[in-house]
């Protein structure tokens, strides 16, 4: 058995032909997928939060560091998407690198990362989707705006917006990604007008002191503060460019388009971190930033109203895209999951009309709408976190053991100063890890137990090269 579970894939470049899925994607709707994923709760909701509680002005630091820790762990997905492909992510990399039972375990990580994700953000968007509907005078009833435990009945607008994002998943991704490109646009707008309106309302005093927090503490109750407790807080904010490698097989071609979108995606959205991070302290003190919406809250302190409510709209399509993206992502980890026979077969059913896979599409929504209607999910978040930097260590791992074990594997793409740069990303990754709380680490342990369970039980006999030796 030993040997069993460690069964590894081949690499074969024509794997993903016979998918029924649709090559229709070009390297700058895959660019555009990834700032979709990226630009939204990060720059809207986090930014105030750790510059108020845990950085000060020197969240932009917090952010470099962050960033700095995606580039390695992008430039290793970049080398693995463009030379294994598939369309799993770091799934079918690690299928390939280390064999079927981490293959798994970093899918079944995948799936609760991506799954609480959308249904973490579904909430932030109904906040804001509400205070849009209370400003033209249309307030939604308290009942219908909270989860059962925060007193309410159902989050109406959370749940909904997930069933909408079906229907247009359920279409095609041709037309999701022209909705998500309008989408990244108006985004991409009400960020221009919030760093034209910033620069000149600047008061250099509020960057002093720059530090309050110091690099790093623990406070007496457990809770950490410090430019590297921010850091591993607003790491949220760069989740979602590796969703950008779960579209190998509906880009038109992968090997090329695949590392252009992630890197460029990361790359510009740093960069809007940095300014926008920078320009928020500068325009109010950090002390007043601790609010769900700190950007259209700055605006609003300084009188600019108008700017104020264009912001909340830009956050509305923001978050609505970083949905969109994150569901995609997730509906074709567990398709790939399925076809390689690590779960039901059920989930590879791909419908010959739209060319998509709609049974996993309906089943998703339906569980995560549930989810963010009925579960106030503030508590989840960091779970998202430490998923997500799981599966970035095993990616930079991955193209380690790939250089030793398949030194002659054709690599379009290669990340460049190798073994340094994937070494500093397992090293940065594993490190933002330790700053997380310990009650993330015991929840996302028992998550693992759980898919070990159904490992065991299930995917270890049903595998496809189980079947096949």
């Amino acid at each position: 058995m030993s040997m069993q579970i460690f069964r590894s894939k081949h690499i074969t470049s024509d794997d993903d032909s016979g998918s029924g899925l649709k090559r229709c994607l070009s390297k700058w709707d895959l660019a555009f997928l990834g700032i979709g994923a990226i630009i939204g709760t990060g720059i809207f909701v986090l930014t105030g939060i750790a510059a108020a509680t845990q950085s000060g002005p020197a969240v932009t630091l917090s952010f470099v560091i962050a960033g700095l820790a995606c580039a390695f762990a992008a430039l290793s997905y970049a080398e693995l998407s463009a030379s294994v492909g598939g369309c799993g992510s770091a799934y079918g990399y690690s299928y390939v690198a280390f064999g079927e039972i981490f293959a798994f375990m970093i899918g079944w990580d995948l799936l609760l990362e991506y799954s609480l994700a959308v249904a973490t953000v579904a909430n932030g968007w109904s906040g804001y989707f509400n205070n849009a509907l209370t400003a033209i005078g249309i307030p939604l009833p308290e009942m219908l705006t909270k989860a059962p435990k925060l007193g309410g009945l159902i989050n109406l607008p959370a749940a909904a917006i997930i069933l909408i994002l079906m229907l247009l998943l359920i279409i095609g991704v041709k037309h999701s990604a022209k909705v998500n490109n309008a989408m990244v646009f108006v985004k991409l707008l009400t960020i221009t007008v919030f760093i034209a309106v910033a620069t000149f309302n600047i008061h250099p005093e509020n960057w002093h002191p720059f530090m309050p927090f110091g690099w790093f503490q623990t406070l007496p109750d457990g809770k950490t503060t410090g430019v590297l407790a921010g850091a591993s807080l607003v790491f949220f904010a760069y989740v979602g460019f590796d969703a950008v490698s779960t579209a190998a097989e509906e880009a038109r071609d992968p090997q090329r388009d695949l590392p252009f979108g992630i890197v460029t995606s990361l790359a510009f959205c740093t960069v809007i971190y940095i300014l926008v991070s920078g320009l928020l302290t500068g325009v109010v003190n950090y002390t007043e930033l601790n609010v769900s919406s700190p950007v259209a809250h700055a605006l609003n302190l300084l009188g600019y109203n108008w700017a104020s409510a264009l912001i909340s709209t830009g956050v509305i399509a923001g978050l609505t895209t970083v949905m969109l993206v994150l569901y995609y992502g997730l509906t074709r980890i567990i398709f790939a999951m399925s076809r390689d026979g690590l779960l039901s077969p059920f989930f590879s059913e791909v419908n010959p009309k739209t060319q998509t896979p709609v049974r996993v599409i309906v089943l998703c929504g339906i569980i995560m709408a549930i989810a963010a209607g009925f579960i106030p999910l503030g508590d989840l978040a960091e779970l998202v976190n430490i998923g997500t930097l799981a599966a970035f260590v095993l990616v930079c791992l991955g193209v380690l053991v790939l250089r030793i074990t398949k030194p002659d594997m054709k690599r379009p793409f290669r990340s460049p100063f190798s073994p340094l740069f994937p070494v500093l990303g397992m090293l940065s990754c594993t490190a933002l890890m330790a700053f997380l709380p310990s009650l993330t680490w015991l929840r996302f342990v028992v998550w693992l137990v759980i898919g070990l369970i159904v490992y065991f039980s299930y995917s270890m006999h049903h595998s496809k090269l189980a079947k096949a030796s």
